[in-house]
């Protein structure tokens, strides 16, 4: 297969993994990478081994890519996916696909409007782990998928992270942050969303930064920093979710369960490609872990990028695509949505399910 031309906007923290993976998919070619602050993309030009290291609008003049890897911060990713595209190129975006459902729509319609692809993280969900769990709930181990849950419960980015101010900022909070990992595992399980419901808040409406190189200064906190929802599932599940930036002890509890008519599944952390994965079916007395029965178990950011790029040469849909975001990020504002209005919040847009990768696939076509 013709290698898809790839060039990377946004040479922050996240990029490492994405110049690493990417460079060793056979089917993708990094060509250029971009930043506002020029001088950083030539360091992980330099650092990675890159040809090209320019400025965002060169990279988007230049004719020889084919498709934009954008790692910019959310508020940016609507602009920059959108001048993308313009410019006859599909576009990668990392999580979430935009800040506002309005800035979504202009990216589904803009994608349309130049017949190119959208595709957006997370591609976890194309992990061994999870994939190993869809396989389970298509074979029926667990029955008919009653139920689910799902819990993201830590201390806010300020802690760790050298430019925390925009978790705190719209778009940003533990829904925006790291909710689409788990909505979108979810989603991948169980199918579309119908409506939600849920509660939300600002526990601390001001946080200090305790990582360098801001130590001592104030974020004013503009999102909820806890949301607690109740998902219901066009296929008649009924999920619960919590995320949370206000525990400072952590969580116990399994980060995703599927409760089934036969049994309870116990799916790996969403924010990962590997397992483990845990079955416990009607009749027994335990958990039992099950065996991967797919590849890509390690660090595989990128994975999306390199569906994507069969999709564009083999013209069908992209598994991490653009529906599939959106519907993520209108749930997301749902949540907040409903517990401003005391309602349940009904879904306006859905997608499909997304097809699962092949059993045994380890590192080759994802067809």
């Amino acid at each position: 297969m013709e290698k898809v031309r790839v060039g990377i906007i946004g040479c922050g923290k996240i990029s490492a993994i994405y110049f690493k993976n990417c460079q060793t998919f056979s089917a993708l070619e990094v060509t250029a990478c971009a930043d506002l602050n020029v001088a950083r993309a030539e360091a992980s030009a330099e650092e990675f081994g890159i040809a090209k290291a320019c400025s965002v609008a060169d990279l988007l003049a230049d004719p020889d890519i084919d498709l934009v890897i954008n790692l910019t911060i959310p508020a940016a990713h609507a602009d920059v996916c959108i001048q993308a595209l313009e410019a006859g190129k599909h576009v990668y975006v990392e999580k979430p696909l935009a800040v506002t459902r309005e800035e979504g729509q202009r990216i589904l319609a803009a994608a349309k409007k130049n017949d190119r692809l959208v595709g957006s993280a997370p591609d976890t969900f194309l992990g061994g782990g999870i994939q190993t769990c869809i396989k389970l709930i298509n074979d029926g181990w667990i029955g008919t998928p009653i139920a689910a849950s799902a819990f993201m419960i830590g201390r806010g980015h300020e802690h760790w992270h050298p430019d925390p101010e925009f978790y705190y900022a719209p778009g940003g909070g533990p829904m925006f942050d790291m909710g689409p990992y788990y909505l979108t595992a979810l989603i991948a399980l169980l199918g579309p969303i119908q409506r939600v419901t849920g509660s939300a808040k600002i526990s601390y409406p001001e946080r200090t930064i305790t990582s360098v190189p801001k130590f001592g200064q104030k974020i004013k906190v503009e999102t909820p920093t806890h949301v607690a929802g109740v998902l219901d599932f066009h296929s008649g599940a009924i999920g619960t979710i919590i995320t949370s930036f206000d525990s400072f002890g952590g969580s116990q509890v399994p980060r995703i369960e599927i409760y089934g008519s036969e049994g309870t599944l116990s799916v790996p952390d969403p924010n990962t490609f590997g397992g483990p994965v845990w079955v416990r079916r009607h009749d027994a007395k335990e958990f039992s872990e099950v065996p991967l029965i797919h590849g890509y178990a390690d660090n595989s950011r990128g994975l999306g990028v390199l569906d994507m790029a069969f999709a564009i040469r083999n013209g069908r849909l992209n598994r991490a695509n653009g529906e599939l975001a959106y519907h993520v990020l209108e749930a997301m504002h749902g949540f907040h949505d409903a517990s401003e209005q005391g309602k349940h919040y009904v879904m306006q847009s859905t997608c499909d399910k997304p097809l699962p990768l092949p059993s045994g696939l380890v590192r080759g076509i994802l067809d």
